[in-house]
């Protein structure tokens, strides 16, 4: 089969008449293949693999070039990387590989087109179209890969116990490219990642967290969280979820399953945002259910602080996972700190002041905790569930009336702590704080607004209450 119209972009053609002139074979190999096949859209990854040097291809495309970009070389690898336009294109000389048990880093060799395809992980990343110039666009695929896209199979080249133990990344993307493409995993492959799902020891967090963040970027995450799941890799890379699962009853009273609770509030926030850290908020909104609940004889079982508690989980999991310790960490935590909240507004009269300290406390972040807590609900009554999201929807225009009103998303106090001090006289002390928390209650509880000369006028009042005199 000849697949021409998959290069007409014109890199193609200076890759081929550059592979020419160094007496290179040259092959497009990997996801760029498969996407066309699959009619993905437009992929703005190119693989290259030469028979030969990739390096030497690669400087030779370079000098090609109108603008003569910049070239990435990686020695160790035998691989160089270039940007043209706004496509990355990587060039590799064509090898084999052994591995070390303890290592997924190989020892490299260079190989034939039919080792290097030996060495990808799965028949659909196998496919190669030929860039030479007689046999331009041709179809390599040794693996029958164009069966398994068919019938959108996930399967490994050669015996999925050496494919997943050489480099146990494999696993994930296994996994992820199962979820991204709505694929399934070939029945001997994912028994060898159950056998197999120790080795994911020896991979670093970092790649761990890529192929996770993957997952949780596709239309319904809970595909590939089930995956990892039933491989038995979630207890390796989340415990705090895995712990989650099972329900327990006493005295006839039952919990509902926390861990499958979780998965649906993930493809529910799924359909909804696709800010990864919200979703990242949605699978961790729970996990201080475990180490919180305990049964009362009174009330049943209770969670009582696991909202507190899974926010200072959140930190210990981002750092154990090498995830960024920064603002998108603080979020995360804030969302599940705050996660109840708007829940137990939906079920009160939804007051303004309540609305005031939601917004007060969840700032600029406020629309984001409502879509967390709507996600939230997964309850099969249909009576239940009309009635939160009916409340919810009251909370939302709750939130726009009175952010239009008082501006309390972004508050400020209207008295500066420099203006009380010049009002009375003072040095830092303890009273300002007092005097500017006095005006914040003030101002969410609705007895003054969120303005100047009320809180200047109330300033007054509660210096005079501590004795304080005007200068």
């Amino acid at each position: 089969m000849n697949y021409k119209e998959a290069l007409h972009h014109k890199i193609f053609k200076i890759v081929s008449d550059s592979a020419k002139e160094l007496q290179l074979d040259a092959y497009v190999i990997g996801g760029f293949v498969r996407d066309f096949l699959l009619k993905r859209g437009n992929h703005k990854d190119i693989d290259i693999v030469a028979i030969g040097s990739g390096i030497s291809l690669a400087k030779h495309v370079a000098n090609s070039l109108p603008n003569k970009p910049k070239i990435q070389v990686f020695k160790t690898y035998g691989t160089a990387m270039l940007r043209y336009e706004d496509i990355d294109i990587e060039f590799v000389g064509a090898r084999k590989e052994s591995y070390n048990k303890n290592s997924r880093n190989p020892v490299v060799e260079d190989g034939t087109l039919v080792d290097d395809q030996n060495r990808r992980d799965f028949t659909i990343n196998a496919l190669a179209l030929n860039l030479d110039q007689e046999r331009f666009g041709q179809l390599l695929d040794p693996f029958n890969g164009i069966k398994d896209l068919e019938s959108k199979t996930i399967k490994t080249p050669l015996n999925p116990d050496i494919t997943y133990s050489d480099d146990p990344l494999r696993m994930l993307r296994a996994i992820r490219f199962a979820n991204q493409l709505n694929f399934t995993i070939d029945k001997n492959s994912l028994e060898s990642i159950t056998k197999n799902k120790h080795r994911i020891e020896i991979i670093t967090n970092e790649r761990i967290i890529v192929e996770l963040n993957k997952i949780l970027q596709c239309d319904q995450p809970s595909v590939g969280l089930l995956l990892l799941d039933n491989t038995g890799l979630l207890d390796y890379i989340l415990p705090e979820l895995t712990v989650l699962k099972g329900i327990d009853e006493v005295d006839g009273q039952r919990h509902k399953d926390n861990f499958y609770h979780t998965l649906e509030v993930v493809d529910n926030i799924a359909k909804h945002t696709n800010n990864l850290w919200l979703r990242w908020a949605a699978l961790l909104h729970d996990i201080g259910k475990a180490p919180t609940k305990k049964f009362s004889n009174k009330v049943g079982w209770t969670f009582h602080g696991h909202e507190f508690e899974g926010s200072k989980m959140v930190y210990h999991l981002f750092k154990r996972l090498k995830m960024p310790l920064n603002d998108k960490m603080k979020f995360v935590q804030k969302m599940v700190f705050m996660s109840s909240r708007p829940i137990v507004l939906a079920q009160e009269t939804v007051t303004d002041s309540a609305v005031r300290r939601l917004v007060f406390d969840a700032g600029k972040f406020v629309d984001d905790l409502m879509t967390l807590c709507e996600a939230d609900i997964t309850t099969k009554n249909p009576k239940k569930f009309n009635k939160y999201h009916n409340n919810f929807k009251i909370v939302r225009e709750k939130i726009i009336e009175v952010e239009n009103r008082d501006h309390i998303r972004n508050f400020q106090p209207p008295v500066s702590g420099e203006q009380i001090m010049k009002a009375f006289n003072l040095k830092p002390s303890k009273e300002i704080g007092l005097i500017k928390d006095a005006i914040k209650e003030a101002i969410l509880d609705g007895d003054i607004p969120n303005e100047f000369e009320a809180a200047y006028s109330l300033m007054l009042k509660e210096g005079e209450k501590l004795g304080l005199k005007t200068a």
